[in-house]
């Protein structure tokens, strides 16, 4: 396994730093491009070892930073609090789709990998990212979710009157202890594309494989929201694993202590998923 890092300097929303996990042999290989969530980063937790068990299987990942996640050189460390305070679904939206440019115009040193079957990861609001991305790109070929936002519209109407009081909304990181500051600038953008942005209208238009996979005692997105976007999908392509007991990041943490045996399901099955709908 070879990992690889990569930037894009000139991505429109700023620099778009990643990796590429690629096989030994990547001849003809898949690639598969993953997306982190609000308040994660590709070197969080399981996004390594997933790179590791994709090139292992003989799949390449192409794993990445938002542009506006908070996180710089420094790959474990938020520090660019003023871009994470000005980030948008849209940006995310507009990084992941300069992402899937770079894959298939060959602009990332992909050795010989097959630019032309290209499937999508995506965890948390990184899943509802990548399942509206999915929904308008005929690039991607298949789809796999974990623990995906079936909604951008998360928040209580006092949450929101605060927000627009203030200017800002404060969330903290449970991991640091960093309270960061989100702008007004997301909240007006998911209620001005409120249609355009909605995971489960994407699911419907879908017409790929999508394995929409969630934990059943998610307490930051409930499995509800897992249950919506499987119910919108095609029903001979899309499909719903339900992992039983599970929480939001199948009971990974970070640093990354080893494998817990609902990740290795969910890692089983998404290498799986992958293999036989692009690979």
């Amino acid at each position: 396994m070879n990992r690889i890092p990569f930037q894009l300097s000139d991505a429109p929303h700023g620099p778009i730093r990643g990796d590429l996990y690629l096989p030994d042999d990547a001849r003809g290989a898949p690639v598969v491009v993953g997306c982190h969530g609000f308040k994660g980063f590709k070197d969080w937790g399981f996004w390594p070892e997933t790179g590791r068990r994709m090139a292992g299987s003989g799949l390449a990942l192409v794993t990445f930073n938002f542009s506006g996640g908070g996180i710089g050189d420094d790959p474990e460390t938020f520090t660019e609090f003023d871009r994470f305070e000005a980030n948008t679904i849209g940006k995310e939206l507009d990084d992941l789709g300069w992402v899937l440019d770079a894959v298939a115009g060959r602009k990332l040193p992909l050795e010989a990998a097959d630019v032309r079957r290209i499937g999508l990861l995506g965890h948390s609001r990184g899943g509802g990212v990548a399942m509206v991305r999915a929904g308008r790109d005929p690039r991607i070929g298949a789809l796999v979710t974990w623990a995906a936002v079936a909604s951008f519209q998360r928040y209580a109407d006092a949450e929101k009157a605060r927000w627009r009081k203030q200017g800002y909304l404060e969330v903290e990181n449970a991991r640091t202890g960093q309270i960061f500051r989100v702008g007004l600038g997301l909240l007006e953008d998911i209620e001005s594309h409120a249609e355009a942005y909605d995971p489960v209208a994407a699911a419907g238009r879908l017409r790929i494989p999508t394995l929409v996979i969630h934990g059943t005692r998610d307490d930051a997105v409930p499995v509800e929201d897992g249950n919506r976007l499987a119910r919108a999908l095609d029903p001979g392509l899309g499909n719903l694993m339900l992992v039983e007991g599970a929480g939001h990041t199948f009971g990974a943490a970070h640093p990354f202590e080893g494998t817990p045996p609902a990740l290795e399901r969910v890692l089983a099955a998404t290498v799986e998923w992958f293999k036989e709908a692009v690979g």
